[in-house]
């Protein structure tokens, strides 16, 4: 088999990894749930490109994102639920439902305006789709209630951002962002009191409540909080690497180093930048 642009190869490619026969005995033993970690990774791997602004890297890492969708449409394939081309007609159908402003010329056409449209589609999608659920004897994830549409199985940080949007909809929300600065040190206290306490559980509670205050913040003055730590995740990185590099030089180990030595250099690298 051949390299090829084509995406019908890439679905034969996959097709064959999952022979039976004459497949590869490690994707032919895959299922959903095996595979659902390395899709998750695959979309980091993605982001991180977008980070570091390595467009060779987004070929790269796109082309393994989009095999994990062709290994998902294959296992469903096989197991007879949806084909490739179903994935693509329905998020084709979704899209062009969902912008009517550009395929039904519709009277929108403000950035907020094209916003409150998609919103109302999605909750017109969400309804249809527990309608279908209920026929089909599936629980309905609107029963968890008004929160119920905020996905558990995304990261903790998005989860609480997205958490904290919805419940914006019905104003549980702060209107600037000052307080929320209170609030943030209201569980730093709490969080310093749980450590005092010995109790492994109520730090772990305190812990969370204070970076969910700080997602919050973040929320509110536009600062996506997943891209916010991974961007001081990438500067950690530089300035550890600088520290790294610099005792190589000096002929010192990193376990051989004292922490002053380190916080030195830590110091020098965040001056330099």
């Amino acid at each position: 088999m051949q390299p090829s642009r084509d995406i019908s190869r890439l679905i034969d490619l996959m097709s064959a990894l999952r022979d039976r026969q004459t497949g590869c005995p490690w994707d032919v033993e895959q299922t959903f749930e095996t595979i659902k970690p390395y899709t998750i990774e695959e979309a980091y791997e993605v982001a991180d490109a977008i980070e570091r602004n390595d467009m060779e890297d987004l070929k790269d890492e796109l082309g393994d994102l989009l095999f994990q969708v062709v290994f998902h449409a294959q296992m469903a394939s096989e197991a007879g639920e949806f084909e490739f081309g179903d994935v693509v007609e329905a998020v084709m159908t979704k899209m062009i439902r969902r912008h009517p402003h550009v395929f039904a010329r519709s009277d929108v056409s403000t950035p907020d305006a094209v916003k409150a449209q998609w919103d109302d589609i999605k909750a017109a999608e969400k309804r249809e789709r527990a309608d279908r659920r209920a026929r089909r004897g599936l629980t309905d994830d609107a029963k968890a209630g008004f929160l119920g549409s905020v996905q558990r199985s995304q990261p903790a940080l998005t989860e609480a951002l997205k958490l904290q949007e919805r419940a914006a909809k019905v104003g549980f929300d702060w209107s600037e962002a000052e307080p929320i600065l209170d609030k943030i040190e209201e569980e730093i206290g709490e969080l310093r009191e749980a450590l005092k306490s010995g109790k492994p559980h109520k730090v772990k509670d305190e812990l969370g409540d204070l970076i969910f205050a700080l997602v919050n913040i973040g929320r509110h003055v536009k600062a996506d909080p997943e891209q916010a730590l991974r961007g001081t995740n990438t500067k950690f990185r530089r300035r550890f690497s600088y520290i790294e590099t610099s005792l190589q030089e000096l002929g010192v180990t990193l376990e051989a180093a004292t922490l002053e030595e380190m916080e030195a250099l830590w110091q020098a690298a965040k001056a330099g930048e």
